[in-house]
């Protein structure tokens, strides 16, 4: 590993753990036959909660294709998401890293619905688990939202697509605002916008208060004509048939079921009567509008489970089903908002939190494997695992070498029915900047931090997960050894971020590309930063702070906007000396009135640069 874990040793003796030292070389020879690499499919949910399927308990939405998949393969307990959020567990899948080391480690938007697309960008320092399988001898394929990195001012001059990091095809949503619209006007197609029979309409919306809100046609304007998720489905479908004759990877990055609620009317019909209540939604918590929206919600999910189910099909009739390793899991727990009702569909079990949490429910994830003849049906494995153990796992399948500084383990020898051989993790490590939180699992341990810019060191919470899955019992007065060890390890299992500190604070030029901060630390450079200091996606409070620094005398504009792209407070707006500034918004609009509840967007341009930040404010 890239950084010092001395400080955190002493915790293995604390816990109580062990790890076997080595894995066994003969995994590879148990796993392949005649030295023939094996066909690597992952399939990502966006937003698909712990309890959501129907194996892991879930008794309201059906999942049938994916239930027969962990029938026939292995089901994981205790796997885990790389954030709570989506950008940064994509990133950790792709580097092998967690969010101490990862490149990206939160959402960071760039643009907003009127100019330019994608979330902070991975630079070419980066190296993929696509190079990694290309280098390999695999055909790299993707399909679905890719989330780190759009196509910028100029498409030709962008590194992070997909298609410059490492995968030779890709098909879907470049950006992860663009995957809020499921009825988009386009798709890319590797670095083409492929049009689609879609009108345009913005994904944000409140029903209008002058119609009858239990009238379904009245909802039709929220719906268009071609459904992006069953077209991310068929380049899913027709990339596996281009190369059925050589070994390929493919990464189907679903946004299913990431919110707005839409879904054709085929896909949630026959869930129609069976709710209740299913009362119509009316945007008021984000997104769009739906008459059913428990309905709607349930029919995306089997829609996708579908699709799972095509796939799976697929590979046997092209018999290459049995050379083929299939994993699904999901970014991070079920979402709060747009119209999804965790409570309802019981989405996360007995777990604490959701989406943008860092308790279980945020994190913890379904995670299933599949590969016949290899892995043994109907098994269940509670080895505590990440998803940046996927690229060494991978890596290990393909007979290749993952590079030097990742934080991910091979789960293959558990895979392949070899516990025995498993090395564990002596601990794992997730840090989430917008709530200023830490968190380390070690063993049955799992401590939280949760900091504030007066109290870095932050308040610890300790929870036995054996004994209280539903961290409901802090126990950490009580074990403050414990409680000291795990501190260590916030303090020296990262490293220090050149775009996110534990701070909120989004500090990153998106056109001025940074380097790998963990093999080659950044220097700083003489340009405009600005500091997003949001409550996103906390309760709404009394301020927000937008700072930002001057590296010459400028013109500055700081502009509050809402979902619609309406201005609603102009916050600064003039020429400024070189320096440094800070700027508040009370919530309030340029008439005194405090705004509505929902989705606000910060705009700030500085020397003719444009940044965007992202703030849910919840009265």
């Amino acid at each position: 590993m890239g950084f010092n874990t001395n400080k955190g040793r002493d915790l293995l003796k604390i816990m109580g753990m062990s790890a076997v030292a080595t894995m066994a070389a003969t995994s590879i020879v148990q796993a392949e036959e005649a030295g023939e690499k094996p066909n690597i499919i992952y399939i990502f949910s966006d937003d698909l909660g712990w309890n959501e399927l129907g194996c892991y308990g879930q008794e309201k939405i059906k999942t049938p294709f994916l239930d027969t998949m962990a029938y026939e393969g292995m089901m994981f307990t205790q796997a885990y998401s790389g954030s709570p959020v989506c950008a940064p567990s994509r990133a950790c899948l792709m580097q092998g890293r967690h969010t101490g080391h990862a490149y990206i480690r939160n959402n960071g938007e760039v643009g907003s619905w009127y100019d330019y697309e994608g979330q902070t960008p991975i630079p070419d320092s980066v190296y993929t688990m696509a190079e990694m399988l290309g280098e390999a001898g695999y055909t790299t394929g993707m399909v679905g939202k890719w989330g780190l990195g759009g196509p910028g001012p100029n498409i030709n001059n962008c590194p992070a697509i997909p298609t410059r990091q490492g995968f030779d095809f890709y098909y879907g949503h470049l950006c992860q605002k663009q995957a809020h619209q499921y009825y988009p006007t386009y798709l890319w197609k590797n670095d083409q916008q492929e049009p689609l029979n879609n009108s345009y309409f913005i994904p944000h919306q409140d029903f209008p208060t002058n119609e009858d809100a239990n009238d379904p046609a009245n909802y039709e304007k929220y719906q268009g004509e071609e459904w992006a998720e069953d077209k991310i489905a068929e380049e899913a479908l027709d990339f596996i048939r281009r190369n059925q004759d050589s070994t390929f990877f493919l990464y189907y990055a679903s946004p299913v079921p990431h919110v707005a609620l839409q879904a054709p009317d085929s896909a949630y019909e026959p869930y129609i009567g069976e709710f209740s209540p299913d009362n119509p939604y009316d945007g008021g918590n984000g997104y769009l509008p739906h008459r059913y929206p428990h309905s709607c919600y349930a029919g995306m999910i089997t829609r996708f489970d579908q699709h799972v189910g095509d796939i799976l099909s697929l590979l046997k009739e092209l018999g290459i089903d049995s050379n083929t390793l299939v994993i699904y899991s999901s970014d991070n727990g079920t979402t709060f908002n747009g119209g999804c009702d965790a409570t309802f569909f019981n989405s996360v079990g007995p777990l604490r939190g959701l989406k943008c949490s860092v308790y279980e429910g945020g994190i913890r994830v379904p995670m299933i494997a599949r590969w016949p003849g290899k892995i043994e049906p109907g098994t269940t494995s509670d080895l505590p695992t990440a998803i940046w153990d996927m690229l060494p796992t991978f890596a290990e399948a393909a007979e290749c070498v993952p590079p030097r500084y990742i934080d991910g383990i091979s789960i293959l020898p558990t895979l392949l029915g070899s516990p025995q051989n498993q090395k564990e993790h002596e601990w794992l490590y997730w840090e989430y900047a917008t709530n200023r939180q830490a968190v380390v699992i070690g063993g049955k341990w799992k401590c939280v931090r949760n900091s504030s810019k007066d109290n870095p060191d932050g308040n610890v919470e300790l929870y036995d997960l054996e004994n209280d899955i539903s961290e409901s019992n802090n126990i950490a007065s009580g074990n403050t050894e414990i409680c000291d060890s795990c501190k260590q390890i916030m303090k020296y299992g990262r490293v220090e971020s050149d775009i996110w500190t534990l701070f909120p604070g989004y500090n990153f030029d998106p056109w001025e590309w940074g380097s790998d901060p963990v093999s080659v630390k950044p220097s700083p450079k003489n340009i405009n930063r600005s500091f997003l200091y949001q409550n996103y996606p906390n309760p709404f409070n009394k301020i927000t702070r937008v700072k930002y620094y001057l590296a010459k005398d400028t013109k500055v504009s700081l502009k509050i906007y809402n979902s619609l792209g309406r201005e609603v407070r102009t916050l600064v707006n003039k020429r400024q000396i070189k320096g440094s500034y800070t700027s508040t918004w009370d919530g309030r609009n340029d008439s005194g009135k405090l705004v509505r509840s929902g989705t606000y967007f910060s705009r700030l341009k500085i020397d003719g640069r444009v940044q965007i930040g992202k703030m849910v404010l919840v009265k």
